[in-house]
């Protein structure tokens, strides 16, 4: 993956990762594929931070019905990027 706009997929914004945000913490959706050096490269490229340590969580999708008929949300991989200290990212501030 060459542009580092292809592996953040999205912020992943939920009460537990906001108040992980006062950790300096950031979590993103990123492919499947994605390594832990081609996410902190990217986000040090996007946002001009730098990265300490990147985790890494692979999440399966759960099977939903829908009546008689079952389908399967698809699986993704959040991937949790804590920044060096003073260091913040004010695409999630105010949020």
């Amino acid at each position: 993956m060459t542009n580092p706009r292809d592996v953040l997929i999205r912020p992943l914004i939920t009460e537990k990762t906001t108040a992980m945000m006062q950790e300096n913490k950031y979590t993103f959706i990123v492919p499947l594929k994605a390594t832990k050096v081609e996410v902190r490269q990217a986000v040090e490229q996007i946002f001009k931070v730098k990265v300490l340590e990147v985790s890494t969580i692979r999440v399966m999708g759960k099977v939903k019905r829908m009546g008689r008929t079952a389908g399967k949300r698809p699986d993704y991989k959040k991937a949790i990027v804590k920044l060096a200290e003073g260091q913040r990212i004010e695409f999630f501030e105010g949020v």
